[in-house]
């Protein structure tokens, strides 16, 4: 998941470079969205791993 936060973080980058606002702020959009799922996902695993090696 972090993978494709990157790839819309880049294709958000060269919109942005070229001019195409809407694909920009989109793509910028998805990567947010994305990147806030992963820090969850990451820290329920720290959590629920922490719990069973306890």
């Amino acid at each position: 998941m972090l993978y494709w936060t990157l790839v819309f973080l880049v294709v958000a980058l060269v919109a942005g470079l070229f001019g195409f606002g809407g694909i920009a702020s989109a793509s910028a959009g998805i990567a947010q969205i994305l990147f806030i799922i992963f820090i969850v996902l990451f820290l329920l695993s720290l959590i629920f791993g922490a719990f069973r090696k306890g």
